[in-house]
């Protein structure tokens, strides 16, 4: 059975995942079990939650993929950012930088100053 909590942190991770993918893919062309591993050093994702986003993100032409041989075994199928996803990745950078900032001033109290003597006490 799942908590409220074990619920919202699904769909957090769900959120912040695209977000996740385009970045990794701005930096490099990668297979999908490559961007795993990488994401869950950092977030706990399981392998299956990467393939859906891939396939949308190529039906979405935010992504391209392509066959690339391996010395591990047969060909890996890599993914690749296209202008397109580029230009979603830095809308959706933008999108988190305002969020967390957000989400930190109030964590944080940061604008403790506004809410200081604000006679609702």
């Amino acid at each position: 059975m799942y908590t409220v909590n074990d619920i919202m942190n699904t769909q957090f991770k769900k959120g912040v995942l695209e977000l996740c993918v385009l970045v990794l893919l701005d930096r490099k062309d990668c297979y999908g079990y490559e961007m795993v591993e990488e994401i869950s050093r950092n977030i706990f994702i399981s392998e299956g939650t990467i393939y859906p986003l891939l396939k949308r993100l190529k039906t979405e032409s935010l992504v391209i993929s392509y066959l690339k041989e391996s010395q591990d075994g047969p060909p890996r199928k890599y993914y690749q950012i296209t202008e397109l996803g580029k230009e979603k990745k830095e809308k959706l950078v933008a999108e988190w930088n305002e969020f967390a900032m957000g989400v930190n001033n109030l964590l944080y109290n940061i604008n403790n100053a506004d809410m200081e003597g604000n006679g609702d006490e």
